[in-house]
């Protein structure tokens, strides 16, 4: 069983279609290498950083995160601060915590993985309380969306984190610190890196910019959804252009791994590319009512050997 499986991509790629699925899959197809999966992803603290920016720009202040709705980080070492915010929830899973719905507290827990992640900037500086109360309603969903189960139960299940990485359009790698899944990938905790094992959905920049215009539905209704937020053009194209997957496998000195240097030691993750240049996925964001059993079936088993093979190759090995 995959103890702990990242599901990286690009955005719009597959991989929340393929979460999804996971939390459906037809008991009638042949099992899969997981145990009961427990989902973690960083996207919903963007939308509320993009929240708290566009707060601060109504009130006349300089925003913490984003200049504008449609600009990238002003600090791109906050994409490290999503990764802190992960691990922290990650911890929490273990202890059998859940995070409060107080809408303060969330803005402290975003300054203090701010920090962790080098940026002394203060987080919400000024009209704290009315820049509260415009993210109450997101931290309470954060809150009740967050597992709820003892931390024993952690032994059993497939804890799956999501997040996706990438360069400007034209990079060519490595990138430079803070930028690509390498820092992010070496911020995570050994807790999670030694369970670790990297399930890529592999699409072109190209076809991730494309769908990501295909998913986007208009306003809250979208930009509050895992399913159907869009990224802003200029944000995919800035952030989003290239990845260093293919790099990282490629100096890992192991076909089909990635290494991963830490201030902890090093973790020689295995990785797998699940091939979804020709879509296959996109038709898991309908009630699941509606999937044509064919399309289901051969989903199910192309996962399936992908996942069996990181299984078999193990995680975390340094």
């Amino acid at each position: 069983m995959i103890p702990v499986l990242l599901l990286l991509a690009l955005p719009a790629s597959g991989k929340s279609e393929i979460r999804r699925y996971l939390e459906h899959a037809d008991p009638g197809l042949p099992s899969l290498p997981l145990g009961p999966t427990i989902q973690l992803d960083d996207y919903p603290y963007v939308h509320v950083m993009r929240r708290i920016s566009a707060k601060e720009q109504g009130l006349g202040l300089v925003p913490t995160f984003f200049a504008a709705s449609d600009a990238p980080f002003t600090d791109p070492r906050d994409w490290l601060t999503l990764i802190h915010l992960l691990d922290e929830d990650f911890a929490a899973l273990a202890r059998g915590a859940t995070p409060g719905p107080d809408p303060e507290m969330l803005i402290d827990r975003i300054g203090a993985a701010r920090r962790r992640a080098g940026i002394v900037t203060p987080c919400v500086a000024v009209e704290r309380q009315r820049v509260a109360r415009a993210i109450a309603g997101e931290a309470a969903e954060l809150a009740a969306a967050f597992p709820r189960m003892g931390g024993a139960a952690l032994e059993g299940a497939t804890v799956i984190i999501e997040f996706a990485r990438g360069g400007p359009d034209g990079a060519t790698a490595p990138l430079p610190h803070p930028l690509g899944y390498r820092p992010s990938l070496a911020a995570l905790s050994p807790v999670i890196l030694e369970r670790a094992a990297v399930l890529y959905v592999w699409v072109t920049p190209e076809e991730s910019r494309q769908r990501n215009r295909q998913r986007a539905l208009p306003g809250d209704q979208g930009d509050a959804s895992i399913l159907h937020h869009g990224v802003p053009e200029p944000v995919m194209r800035s952030d989003y252009g290239m990845d260093d997957v293919d790099w990282l496998e490629r100096t890992s000195g192991v076909p089909g791994a990635i290494r991963v240097e830490t201030g902890d030691g090093a973790f020689l993750l295995p990785m797998e590319r699940f091939d979804n240049r020709v879509d296959r996925t996109s038709f898991l964001r309908d009630d699941p009512s509606t999937w044509p059993a064919a399309m289901v079936a051969a989903l199910h088993g192309d996962l399936a050997r992908s996942l069996t093979r990181l299984d078999r190759a193990g995680s975390g090995a340094g």
